[in-house]
């Protein structure tokens, strides 16, 4: 049987190419919106255009934003001295999430010498004293770990890591609230 249901599977194939969403899944999304809850379907094309219009990248520390700078960037209580570098936006939402720290962030999401020079800034401005590398445990990490070390070697600085409860190369939005709240609490040195 030949039928032409090309919007409905433009639809599905956009919803599958989202991080973790399968075929089935799309089609569930798909058919979700477009039959049972027309308005909701509405309701997510607004929220997914206003998104994509206002959110961008805080220019200091490289999380998301709706502003220049972020909520904790501009948050004079959160305490500078110490730095969490994350690799990932992503990554601070779960950290946030266990209100364990109360420090600010630097997101490094590609090495190179820009955000090496931003991330030398931001340690001058905040008069920072500890660097914590609040990233996913793996070789080529470890690696990532040593190279900003190496680029921050010039100043007085104590660098720590992530403790116990985050597993090799699992990423952290995946680690439990319960174990990322450990490992932040107890972390070690870099």
């Amino acid at each position: 049987m030949k039928y032409n249901l090309s919007k409905f599977q433009t639809l599905v194939e956009t919803f599958e190419a989202l991080p973790t969403i399968g075929k089935k899944t799309a089609q569930r999304l798909a058919y979700h919106i477009a039959i049972n809850d027309p308005f909701l379907g509405k309701k997510l094309s607004f929220a997914i255009e206003n998104a994509i219009t206002h959110v961008c990248k805080c220019t200091k520390c490289g999380f998301i934003c709706e502003d220049e700078l972020c909520n904790i960037c501009l948050d004079e209580t959160r305490n500078s001295d110490i730095l969490c570098i994350v690799q990932s936006s992503k990554d601070i939402f779960a950290i946030e999430e266990t209100s364990n720290f109360t420090g600010k962030y630097f997101v490094i999401d590609e090495l190179n010498m820009h955000n090496i020079e931003s991330l030398k800034e931001i340690v001058v401005h905040n008069k920072t004293k500890e660097v914590l590398f609040a990233i996913t445990p793996s070789l080529a990490n470890e690696a990532f770990i040593l190279f900003i070390e190496d680029k921050l070697n010039g100043y007085d600085l104590q660098f720590t890591k992530l403790a116990q409860g985050v597993p090799t190369g699992v990423s952290l939005e995946n680690v439990d609230l319960l174990s990322l709240s450990k490992s932040i609490e107890i972390r070690v040195k870099a």
